[in-house]
């Protein structure tokens, strides 16, 4: 079972701010509505960035085992 909302406060540049205004107002949304859509939409795309950089950090420090593709054929049986 999903926990309740959390409420967080952020600080944005006033230039944003002013965006997210003019926004809710044409669209009769709330800011809210938009700064939570941007974290949702973002978030994954973020979060595989991160974790992406990390195995390629591993991969260059020798932590982390690499394959080549006739490798990965042959351990699939997709060899020609």
């Amino acid at each position: 079972m999903e926990k309740a909302d959390q409420t967080i406060g952020i600080r944005i540049p006033k230039s944003i701010g002013q965006r997210l205004d003019t926004l809710a107002k044409r669209t009769g949304r709330t800011k809210t509505f938009y700064i939570r859509e941007a974290i949702l939409e973002h978030l994954d795309d973020l979060e595989d960035i991160y974790f992406a950089e990390k195995v390629l950090q591993r991969v260059r420090s020798g932590e982390e085992p690499i394959s080549s593709l006739d490798e990965v054929e042959h351990r699939l049986g997709l060899e020609d």
